[in-house]
């Protein structure tokens, strides 16, 4: 085993260690990412669920040198192989699902087409599996003490996780970063689409008491209203609202302080990618015009831990691919600032 305090960050990093260049384990690290290679019901563009390998490459040029938390890697950070069964079956379900997509689109009904049946539920069924299949494996690395990092895939795919630190937390509020409410009760007749995500976790997981939005842009009228509806549990600063605010003098501090002010204790962060200004992720799903600098949610990350909020896990998700690589080496970066992140937020006794 190499002692990552006796690690050379300065080195030119080699594609045979880990993410980041990092010579870590599994047992030895930290923080565990898990990556989940899926992007069964997404509706726009594709490539998310090949993710975690574009990010692990684009990872081996990110300085290890952060000054807000410059030693956090030295805990050591350990991306799990890719799941090649789980890969395998979204590449599967994906093509059912544009097929699918592709029917309704012009405005077929589903009722008299056994095929199109038959296909609606094999993508709903599969979606069962994977929201098991993620929950198991949080389960069992939250067991053995490590920290959790989840890398998608769409954004559908943290449900698992959460329903798993759900059984650890009594309660905690999520941070969204996001262009999308995803409060749809289903979308395209997808139950677990990663347009809903949101909805399926207030619905199942009374643990989360505070849902709070950042960024959103583009949403429906029914999301418009089921957040008017549930106040209490929900708060959405809209991209347009935070901006009006920024152009009649508000600054951005104050801002991240009415945000970080709504936040219970324990934080999860969930990072939809397409949250950023879509010049830094072209590739992302559905990009929207608008949306965040990476400093500007840095900076409200910083803020988030002077304020004493402890990060009880993430996932990031909607980082798609591209000839250029351009999305994968902001979602490294993205990445590695919110495995530092968690890491100072859960201290240990010993390194």
């Amino acid at each position: 085993m190499i002692d990552l305090l006796d690690f050379n960050i300065d080195n030119v990093s080699n594609p045979n260690n880990n993410i980041f260049g990092l010579p870590s384990t599994e047992e030895q690290a930290r923080l565990i990412i898990l990556p989940v290679p899926w992007e069964v019901t997404v509706s726009f563009g594709s490539g998310t669920a090949r993710s975690a390998e574009n990010i692990f490459k684009a990872s081996l040029q990110v300085d290890l040198f952060d000054p807000d938390f410059p030693d956090c890697w030295q805990q050591g950070f350990f991306l799990k192989p890719i799941d090649k069964k789980i890969l395998l079956k979204s590449d599967y379900l994906r093509k059912e699902a544009e097929l699918y997509i592709d029917y309704i689109s012009k405005g077929n009904e589903i009722g008299s087409n056994q095929f199109m049946f038959k296909t609606l539920r094999e993508v709903n069924e599969g979606s069962y599996f994977l929201n098991s299949w993620v929950y198991q494996q949080t389960k069992s690395i939250l067991e053995r003490g490590k920290i959790i990092g989840l890398l998608g895939g769409d954004h559908s795919t943290p449900l698992g996780y959460l329903k798993a630190l759900s059984e650890t937390h009594e309660e905690f509020g999520i941070l969204q970063i996001d262009a999308h409410c995803d409060l749809r009760q289903s979308y395209e007749g997808f139950v677990f689409s990663h347009a809903s995500i949101m909805y399926n976790i207030l619905k199942d997981l009374p643990q989360v008491k505070k849902l709070i939005q950042i960024g959103v842009r583009d949403y429906s009228s029914g999301e418009w209203e089921f957040i008017k509806n549930n106040t209490e549990r929900i708060k959405a600063y809209f991209d347009k609202d935070i901006r009006e605010r920024q152009y009649e003098g508000e600054s951005w501090k104050d801002i991240t302080d009415d945000i970080i002010s709504q936040l219970p204790d324990k934080v999860y962060i969930s990072f939809d990618i397409d949250g950023l200004d879509p010049k830094l992720c072209p590739s992302t799903g559905t990009p929207v015009q608008g949306g965040f600098e990476t400093e500007q949610v840095f900076y409200l990350f910083k803020k988030l831990i002077k304020a004493g909020k402890q990060i009880i896990g993430f996932d990031l998700c909607e980082v798609s691919t591209n000839e250029t690589g351009w999305d994968a080496n902001v979602g490294a970066r993205v990445l590695f600032k919110l495995c530092n992140l968690m890491v100072d937020s859960n201290p240990v006794a010993h390194v």
